[in-house]
């Protein structure tokens, strides 16, 4: 099993503080999505696309009813039948909205490294359907990128009605590395189309940007464990995000009292820890993420909400 393909460094800066939290597993555990890619910057037009295959493991909470030993039955069996547009899910949303803006100071220890921002800029149509168009952005500060630079930038169109993704775009620089990357999920039929191939998915399959908003969207309870499907590159990974503790912490954006949430992977009924980190979330129906700690081999790495503007609850 692979640790870490590239410097711990990299995971500081990575993409977003959303992606942040669901890519520092993954690279934990060594997929193949980290490798370089030289693919087309634009998403075509045309049908949205989804997929089945991996564990449906979206929990109650979650709105689907399948527990993650009936999907795994299910991807065995084939591909699950597809959805009706007007019988795609609909869930309630009294987490975020059009026009939030959340600011992020990103450290190595000690070292100040940049900053990242995950705005819900407008509502846009994909395939027909009101979607909130978010962008997550990372920047390194001038000194960090005398070291080792990073511009990335990711978006996700995410279905408002339902909180799943339609579209998925992301531009990488980091050192010497670029990507340019796309995903158009159909959730009706469960496959996800990107510049890599395609792939059956899961029912309401998330990208690495969307699963943030969705999560936040949840009940979240000390103890209990929410599991979502999640894609990223060449595979589809399900994810476990247990409900550790209560918290109260101070942030440069002011003091919170937060429920402290772990995402892991799950694979052959066991969770792995490799590549841990700890993501410190309001405790209230908005979720704030204010906090967020990775621990790498060779020390930590926080993100730390400096700023925020809430948005418009539909």
């Amino acid at each position: 099993m692979r640790r870490f393909q590239r410097s711990p460094v990299l995971i500081a800066m990575l993409v977003s503080v959303g992606l942040l939290m669901i890519l520092q597993v993954v690279r934990a555990n060594g997929p193949d999505s980290l490798s370089p890619d030289s693919l087309a910057d634009d998403v075509p037009g045309g049908d949205s696309i989804s997929a089945p295959g991996a564990q449906d493991t979206l929990s109650a909470q979650a709105g689907d009813s399948t527990s993650p030993g009936t999907a795994q039955a299910d991807s065995v069996q084939g591909r699950p039948p597809p959805i009706p547009v007007d019988q795609l899910r609909v869930m309630d949303n009294k987490a975020f909205g059009v026009g939030e803006r959340l600011e992020f100071e990103i450290s190595y220890g000690p070292i100040d490294a940049g900053t990242a921002v995950m705005e819900v800029k407008e509502i846009t149509k994909v395939e027909g359907r009101d979607c909130y168009r978010v962008i997550s952005t990372a920047r390194s500060n001038r000194f960090f990128s005398a070291i080792y630079r990073v511009e990335d930038r990711v978006e996700s169109f995410i279905d408002i009605k339902g909180l799943f993704p339609w579209k998925f775009k992301q531009k990488l620089q980091e050192g010497k590395h670029r990507a340019d990357r796309w995903a158009i999920y159909d959730q009706i039929n469960h496959t996800v189309v990107t510049n890599r191939g395609e792939l059956d998915t899961p029912p309401y399959v998330q990208d690495v940007l969307s699963i943030m908003y969705f999560a936040r969207t949840r009940e979240m309870t000390v103890g209990e464990t929410l599991y979502v499907d999640s894609h990223s590159g060449r595979k589809v990974y399900p994810l476990a995000v247990k409900i550790l503790r209560r918290e109260r912490i101070e942030v440069p954006a002011g003091a919170f009292d937060c429920l402290v949430v772990e995402p892991m992977l799950k694979a052959g009924g066991l969770f792995k820890h490799e590549g841990r980190i700890w993501v410190w979330l309001t405790e209230d129906p908005i979720r704030l993420p204010v906090l967020m700690k990775t621990k790498v081999i060779i020390g930590t790495v926080d993100a730390k909400l400096k700023t925020y503007r809430l948005g418009k609850i539909l």
